[in-house]
């Protein structure tokens, strides 16, 4: 555990970080529209200025978890905080579809550093146990406080200043954070070991990872036979199959093949995809409610968002409280217990014919479940690995909320659009089909919460690795 004196300052820093990760998630939604109409997009295309982050973030997630384990925590949260203010500088400057795309690409890349390096300093400043779990509270609650202030910002500032606002946004922000952190967080220490980095490995896993996030995005756009998504398919799985194959011989391996037999952590990352294929759907399917059905304006949802996103922030603080007392397989349990509960009455809220204030109670209730559950699963995750493996176990959970999001949305999306006429009918339809959806997403959290029984009762210890040289 690294020594120092300034751990309120690390914690405000590191939450900092979050809050501007999880904002940079929902703020460019808003002033989509109005990018694709500047800069000339077709409704083809125009999908990519998201795209283009999920899929080169999902890909490099766990090579960010590595490269903090092996580089240095601090240095990669600084470089990752860097390439955000800078990508987000050319994003805000872009004259064209490629540029934006291509930023958006680059900030994708800063996200998969930023995400790992962020939790495994807080999984190495502070000790496991109830310090380590408030710690991953106020982290949790930052980041649930982004995703509000996304789509209000979001909206305030295209009406106001035009969408490349939401970009320079960005730049202040990241770059005041990168500065603190060479004041605030302690500096990366020499291990006194030598350690090889597996570049075979991590050509194989970033390529097929990228690829496979790749298929989950375009497979609904283009059509699941296309032979661009068949392709990458095929090769995905290759370079999956190989990536495994290269772990097991070798000497200082990218992802350890004994981490595995952390049962805490490979349940975590089950309980991580799950949960963001079934609570962190929603978010999408309640912008549907609120815009398509209800006739929202961008600044009028952003201001519902409140209602969940404060609900998730209280759930993070029970969540810690509640894992301390408790025990992290009882939080999980109970977390996911009220989440099914509010889920299937936000059900109720999906018609076409009630007001928004029929979705507050489920969308209270749900919200309070995520909280829980949000703040459970990352203390899971972390739950006996050692300092010097906290990046690649965090980049492997990172890597497995990536992936749970792409797949839990490309299924609940088909699912809730089939069928949806256009013109007459459609309000109607639109939300039958988000009631499908969000009864399809408690159904799946019934899996979850099937999945954290296999949760050890206890602790597990914290397994060492062998010396290397």
């Amino acid at each position: 555990m690294v020594e120092h004196r300034k751990p309120g300052l690390s914690l405000a820093l590191l939450a900092l970080a979050q809050l501007i990760f999880a904002l940079d998630l929902n703020i460019v939604f808003v002033a989509l529209p109005d990018i694709s109409a500047e800069l000339g997009f077709t409704s083809q295309n125009q999908q990519w200025v998201v795209s283009a982050y999920v899929v080169v973030a999902g890909g490099f997630l766990l090579l960010g978890g590595r490269a903090a384990d092996l580089l240095g925590r601090r240095r990669m949260f600084v470089l990752a905080l860097v390439v955000y203010a800078v990508s987000s500088l050319a994003g805000g400057l872009a004259t064209s579809p490629g540029v934006i795309i291509a930023a958006r690409a680059v900030q994708g890349l800063g996200g998969a550093l930023l995400l790992p390096s962020t939790l495994a300093l807080l999984n190495t400043l502070f000790e496991e146990g109830p310090r380590r779990n408030r710690a991953l509270a106020v982290w949790g609650g930052a980041g649930a406080s982004g995703l509000t202030v996304g789509a209000l910002l979001g909206g305030v500032l295209t009406e106001s200043f035009g969408w490349p606002a939401v970009f320079f946004v960005n730049v202040p922000l990241a770059g005041l954070v990168a500065l603190a952190a060479l004041a605030v967080i302690p500096a990366d220490g020499r291990s006194g070991v030598r350690r090889r980095f597996d570049l075979p490995g991590a050509l194989t896993v970033t390529g097929g990872a990228t690829l496979l996030v790749f298929v989950l995005v375009q497979g609904p756009e283009a059509g699941w036979t296309s032979s661009t998504v068949v392709l990458a398919a095929v090769l995905a799985v290759a370079l999956l199959a190989a990536f495994a194959v290269i772990e097991t011989r070798s000497a200082d391996p990218l992802m350890p093949p004994r981490l595995l037999r952390n049962r805490s952590l490979v349940v975590a990352v089950a309980v991580t995809a799950i949960f963001m294929g079934t609570f962190g759907a929603l978010p999408y399917f309640l912008t549907v409610l609120l815009q398509d059905v209800h006739r929202f304006s961008a600044l009028e949802a952003g201001l519902a968002f409140l209602v969940p996103s404060l609900a998730i922030a209280a759930g993070t603080q029970v969540g810690e409280r509640a894992a301390t007392r408790l025990g992290t397989r009882t939080t999980l349990i109970t977390g996911f217990a009220i989440g099914v509960v509010g889920t299937a009455g936000l059900v109720f809220g999906f018609d076409a014919e009630r007001t928004f204030l029929a979705a507050v109670p489920g969308l209270v209730v749900s919200g309070v479940g995520q909280g829980i559950v949000w703040t459970a699963m990352w203390i899971a995750a972390s739950a006996g690995v050692a300092a010097h493996e906290q990046g690649v176990a965090s980049g492997l959970a990172s890597t497995a909320l990536n992936l749970g999001n792409a797949v839990g949305l490309a299924v609940l999306i088909a699912v809730a659009n089939t069928g949806v006429p256009e013109g007459a009918g459609a309000r109607e339809a639109i939300a039958g089909g988000g009631a499908i959806a969000v009864l399809l997403t408690a159904v799946g959290m019934v899996v979850g919460l099937g999945a954290v029984f296999a949760l050890p009762r206890r602790a597990p210890v914290v397994e060492q690795a062998p010396a290397l040289v």
